[in-house]
């Protein structure tokens, strides 16, 4: 994924779902932020938490953090953190208040497992924003189209060619399972898929027009999703609670007194004279 951003179509990915995360993670207030992989782009920087932390499951990437002059890549703006599975992060259940996921979903070992830890460390009604690739888009069928060039011993790809593209209908599917509810969601890119930036830069008018006349058929997806928990009760003080059953007072006007009948001693007495 890395190499593939150095391209001129990687860089207009990125570009755009940095302008799209940087306002999905503004408003998000906490203590405890977490990003989960591609360190070239910095989807904290808009964030103001007090803890915010970049997580990687490559060693490589430390290496690779800072760009040499025989290999200018793009440089992490944000320095690595920790080495982690993302399966296995090393954090307590319910202590994160924003997980950011770009691509993190489609080039992880794991996709099922990493998404259920993510929703075991965040605390309810935490956000997780997640970014990916759309599976219907120009740029997937220009894929599809080089697998069957493949056979053949021709073409070369145009996406990355490891990892699992997951559709946002899908990805979805997987949220609601765990109680993760979709709170926003948008499509981008939509230029057709060129390996130039001048032609890239000819279709621009494509981006305009697309969120109306196609609007899921954008290269790339962010959705935002919040912890939702069921179930859950809040109990205001116990000096504060009332009787389910109060005793209703008679009024002094209606009240009438009762003579006092016999008790059982004089009963007797008056048995023992007879």
């Amino acid at each position: 994924m890395q190499d593939w951003i150095d391209t001129p179509p990687g860089r207009y990915l990125l570009r755009w779902e940095q302008d799209q995360i940087d306002a999905a993670v503004a408003n998000v207030f906490g203590y405890h932020a977490l990003q989960l992989g591609l360190p070239a782009l910095d989807g904290l920087r808009a964030n103001r938490m007090p803890s915010q932390w970049l997580a990687s499951d490559c060693p490589q990437d430390l290496a690779g953090a800072m760009p040499s002059a025989r290999s200018p890549r793009v440089a992490s703006p944000r320095a690595i953190s920790l080495i982690t599975e993302f399966s296995a992060l090393p954090f307590p259940s319910s202590s994160l208040d924003l997980v950011v996921l770009p691509h993190t979903l489609e080039f992880c070992d794991d996709a099922h497992a990493t998404l259920r830890e993510v929703e075991r460390v965040l605390v309810p009604e935490g956000r997780v924003v997640i970014t990916g690739f759309n599976p219907g888009s120009l740029w997937a069928m220009q894929q599809r189209r080089y697998h069957v060039y493949q056979r053949l011993g021709l073409g070369r790809p145009f996406l990355p060619e490891t990892g699992e593209f997951l559709g946002f209908w899908r990805l979805r599917d997987w949220l609601q399972l765990l109680s993760l509810e979709l709170e926003s969601h948008t499509f981008g890119c939509y230029r057709p898929g060129m390996r130039s930036a001048s032609w890239l830069q000819r279709f621009e008018w494509m981006d305009r027009l697309g969120p109306r006349w196609w609007p899921i058929f954008g290269a790339g997806y962010v959705l935002v999703g919040v912890k939702r928990v069921r179930g859950m009760r809040l109990l205001g003080p116990a000096w504060k609670s009332r009787p389910s059953r109060l005793r209703k007072s008679v009024p002094m006007a209606n009240y009438q007194p009762v003579a006092p009948g016999p008790s059982d001693t004089d009963c007797r007495k008056q048995d023992e004279c007879r």
